[in-house]
């Protein structure tokens, strides 16, 4: 037959006042809030981050320079990257490979004939072809081949249409129309000079240049500049994740230059989440202070009643079943302070998801699986915390 903890309920002596348990209570609740929220607007951080980072076949794609201080203004040099910057940066761990930008070291005038009647100075740059985004098989050059596939900005194509032709008074290109659309390179230095013809083949979304064959840029540096080994400025990175706290923090450490636009997520990503870490601290804090308070009345309740437990004790009960019902006798307390704490979270997550994110697919209106096993978890561990409290001071009555 099983025992009845009511007959006997009205021996344990509180003789305390109800505003220590309210300030315990509120103090527990509290402290689950700030933590459970916490965990759930950590969650609703990194689907934002993953969501929003357009990746290409699983990688991001980031461009780094050297920052140009007025001290390195007057040296260049130290704004090249040598072999040795490229091995550090492509041994760490976030980092999956590494390739230089390579540009010109002669003078380059590109015209476009009587199509379109001007002539500038401009720059060529090489890349390896693994890190180009629109990759077509003509993009190819051999020696002594007079025409050379360029793989041009989508950036430089829409200044040219927005800002360039109108000011000069010049037609606007489609796309289609640029493809087809020749362009003479004049290339000299070095007591040389000599014409090609360059054509178009692709335009790119991830490198903001006028890109040429690798072959084409090494062969027109020897020929026109007596240059063989190059040291480049810009450094294009591959890696899984470019808003990946430890990749900002150590190019910001090294003084590097990242692309903005990929990374402003990881540095807002670092800020929230130190912002997420300290609230979680501290509703962790708030929380043990509670359950401390908590304790400090549970002995209290067992030091008043010792007398009668000490009865009980001798009548047979033991100190495992009188600790369990003890601690049972809180848990409807404990259960709805967890679903007043799981109630406020679920209407800030709704709120966030409907008014701040404005419904947003990758967010949804519910609390994570994640936030309610941490409530379960807590409510376990707070039993199991009284429960052995009370039977560590039963026995020492026994």
């Amino acid at each position: 037959m099983a025992l009845s903890f009511k007959p006997i309920r009205p021996l344990l002596q509180t003789g305390t006042s109800p505003w220590s348990r309210w300030f315990s209570y509120m103090g527990l609740g509290i402290g689950v809030m700030l933590l459970l929220g916490s965990i759930q607007m950590y969650i609703n951080i990194q689907r934002l981050v993953k969501e929003s980072n357009i990746r290409r076949n699983g990688f991001d794609f980031i461009s780094i320079t050297k920052t140009i201080s007025n001290e390195t203004m007057t040296h260049p040099e130290k704004n090249l990257f040598t072999q040795q910057d490229i091995d550090k940066i492509k041994a760490k761990p976030f980092v999956e490979d590494v390739a230089p930008l390579l540009a010109n070291q002669f003078r380059v005038q590109l015209s476009a004939g009587r199509i379109l009647p001007f002539k500038t100075e401009f720059f060529l740059e090489s890349l390896n072809n693994g890190f180009i985004d629109t990759l077509p098989p003509s993009f190819s050059w051999q020696e002594g081949q007079e025409i050379i596939p360029i793989i041009f900005s989508s950036d430089f194509y829409e200044i040219y249409n927005v800002v360039f032709a109108p000011g000069q008074d010049l037609p606007q290109i489609s796309k289609e129309t640029a493809l087809g659309l020749p362009v003479l390179i004049t290339c000299y230095g070095n007591g040389k000079e000599q014409a090609f013809i360059g054509k178009i083949v692709a335009f790119s979304d991830r490198v903001n240049s006028i890109l040429v064959p690798e072959t084409f840029l090494s062969w027109a540096n020897e020929t026109f500049a007596q240059k063989t080994k190059m040291e480049a400025s810009r450094l294009f990175i591959k890696t899984r994740d470019a808003n990946n706290p430890d990749l900002v923090k150590f190019f910001d450490q090294e003084k590097y230059e990242l692309n903005k636009d990929k990374t402003m997520l990881g540095r807002n990503k670092m800020i929230i989440q130190s912002i997420l870490g300290g609230l979680g601290i501290l509703g962790l804090i708030v929380l043990l202070l509670a359950l401390m308070l908590f304790s400090f009345y549970l002995q209290l309740v067992v030091a008043r009643s010792k007398d009668n437990l000490r009865l009980l004790l001798t009548l047979g009960y033991s100190p495992a079943w009188l600790s369990k019902q003890v601690s049972k006798r809180f848990l409807p307390v404990y259960i709805l302070i967890i679903l007043v704490a799981l109630t406020v979270v679920q209407l800030m997550q709704w709120a966030f998801h409907h008014f701040a994110m404005y419904d947003r697919a990758e967010l949804s209106s519910f609390i994570h699986w994640s936030v309610l096993f941490a409530a379960l978890l807590l409510v376990s561990l707070s039993l199991f915390t009284n429960y052995r409290l009370v039977k560590k001071m039963l026995y020492r009555l026994n």
